[in-house]
C-alpha cells in the first residue's frame, strides 16, 4: 500500500451534473476545490489528483436496471417524459444527464479503486454521494447512486467486507436498499428523524434482511440536535458496529447539510462539529481497516456559508494534518464566491467558533431526545453482533 497518500478524484467535467435552478447547485463543489487549492491541501506531498471517466453500463447495471438506463437518456430528448423519477422538480432532467451522472459514479469507481488497489490509503470524491438514488429511480436530486456503484464494483474485486457510514441529514436509503440482503455490506446511517425529514425511511428497526441482520443500522436523531448530541450519538453506536463487522474498507458519505445553516433540514451542527466527525472516521479507518478510507460528499445547501469549508476541513483530514479551524479564508476565494454566489454571506475563516465537546454515552441519560435515539438503535442492533446495548464500553 502506498502509505499516506491519498487520491483526489477530479475533473471540472463533474460540474456538469447540474439541474439548473435548484438546490443541488454545482457551485458548492466548485467552490470547495477552488478553497482546498488556495489553502494548498492539492499540493500536499502524497495527493495526486485522479482524473476519472464515466463509468460505463457495465458497471451501473450492477446497481441499476438497464431499462432505468434507457429512460434517464431518453428524458432529456422528449419535454413530456414521465415517469422513473424522472422530471419532477426534485429531479428534474437535464441535457447530457446521463453522462453527467455515469462521470460522478466514475469518480467513485476511481476512488475505490485507488484504496482496493493499494495505490492510495485514502481518496475523496466530494462531488458524489448521490445516495438517493433507487435501482429504477430517481430521488432526492440523485440520478444514479454512485456510492452503491462503487461498493458493487468493490465486491466485484473480491471485497468481503465494506462498512458504509452516511453522516448526510437525510438517510441514506438508496445504499441501504441495494445492500440491504447483503452481509457483505454494512451500512450505517445518522440522520434527521424519517418521522421529520425526508425520505421518511431511516428507522433504527431497519436492520437487513433475512441473511444479513445487523448489517443496516440507523440512528434518527430529533430535529435540533446540536454538535454535542450529535457527536454523543456517532461514538455511542458506530465505532463499535463497525469494529465489530471488521470491515476491509471504511466508505463514508459526507453531506454536509446537517449544519445549522442547511436550509433544507433542521440539525444544529457546526463546521467544527463536521470536522469532529471527519477526524473521528479517518480515525475509526485507520484502526480498524489500515487506513483504507474512501470519502464521498453529498448533500448540503448553504452553498458559500458552509459546504466548502466543511468539505475542504474533509479534504485536509483525509489528505494530512487537519486545517486549523481559524484559519482565514484566502482573499481570492472570497472574491471567486461573491462572484460566483452575489448576496451569499461570504465566510471569513473556517470555524464556527465553537469547539465540540464530546461526552461519553451513558445508558442512564435515556430521558434526553438523543440518547433516547441512541438507546432505540443499540436496542435493535448491537445484539446482533454481540454488543450489550445498556453497556457503554460497548
Amino acid at each position: 500500500m502506498a502509505d499516506g497518500t491519498t487520491a483526489v478524484i477530479w475533473d471540472e467535467a463533474l460540474l456538469a451534473y447540474d439541474m439548473g435552478d435548484h438546490a443541488l447547485n454545482p457551485v458548492r463543489v466548485e467552490l470547495t476545490m477552488a478553497l482546498a487549492r488556495e489553502l494548498g491541501i492539492l499540493d500536499r506531498p502524497g495527493v495526486r489528483t485522479i482524473v476519472p471517466a464515466p463509468a460505463d453500463d457495465e458497471a451501473l447495471t450492477r446497481v441499476h436496471r438497464p431499462d432505468y438506463l434507457d429512460a434517464v437518456r431518453m428524458a432529456p430528448i422528449d419535454p413530456f417524459f414521465r415517469g422513473w423519477g424522472l422530471n419532477t422538480p426534485d429531479n428534474p432532467v437535464f441535457d447530457g444527464m446521463h453522462e453527467a451522472s455515469a462521470r460522478i459514479c466514475g469518480a467513485t469507481i476511481a476512488a475505490v479503486e485507488a484504496v482496493w488497489s493499494g495505490a492510495a490509503t485514502r481518496a475523496v470524491n466530494v462531488s458524489g454521494g448521490l445516495h438517493h438514488a433507487m435501482a429504477a429511480r430517481a430521488s432526492g436530486f440523485c440520478v444514479y447512486n454512485d456510492p452503491a456503484v462503487a461498493i458493487a464494483r468493490l465486491l466485484d474485486l473480491g471485497a468481503e467486507r465494506i462498512a458504509y457510514v452516511d453522516i448526510d441529514v437525510h438517510h441514506g436509503d438508496g445504499v441501504q436498499a441495494a445492500f440491504y440482503d447483503d452481509p457483505r455490506v454494512l451500512t450505517v446511517s445518522l440522520h434527521e428523524s424519517p418521522l421529520a425529514l425526508f425520505p421518511g425511511t431511516g428507522f433504527p428497526d431497519e436492520t437487513g434482511g433475512p441473511q444479513a441482520e445487523g448489517t443496516a443500522v440507523n440512528i434518527a436523531l430529533p430535529p435540533g440536535t446540536t454538535d454535542t448530541g450529535w457527536l454523543r450519538a456517532f461514538h455511542a453506536i458506530v465505532p463499535s458496529v463497525v469494529r465489530a463487522f471488521e470491515p476491509q474498507l471504511l466508505f463514508t458519505q459526507c453531506g454536509a447539510d446537517a449544519h445549522r445553516l442547511d436550509p433544507l433540514a433542521d440539525l444544529r451542527l457546526t463546521v467544527d462539529g463536521q470536522r469532529a466527525a471527519y477526524i473521528a472516521l479517518r480515525a475509526l479507518a485507520d484502526e480498524v481497516c489500515d487506513g483504507r478510507w474512501v470519502a464521498t460528499g453529498g448533500g448540503g445547501y448553504a452553498l458559500v456559508e458552509v459546504v466548502p469549508r466543511a468539505w475542504t476541513h474533509l479534504l485536509a483530514v483525509a489528505t494530512g494534518e487537519p486545517l486549523d479551524p481559524t484559519t482565514a479564508t484566502p482573499p481570492a476565494w472570497r472574491k471567486l464566491a461573491a462572484t460566483r454566489c452575489p448576496g451569499r454571506t461570504v465566510p471569513a475563516d473556517l470555524t464556527d467558533g465553537v469547539t465540540p465537546p464530546v461526552e461519553r454515552w451513558e445508558p442512564g441519560t435515556a430521558n434526553d431526545p438523543v440518547d433516547k435515539a441512541v438507546m432505540a438503535t443499540r436496542m435493535a442492533v448491537f445484539p446482533l453482533h454481540g454488543l450489550d446495548p445498556h453497556d457503554p464500553r460497548d
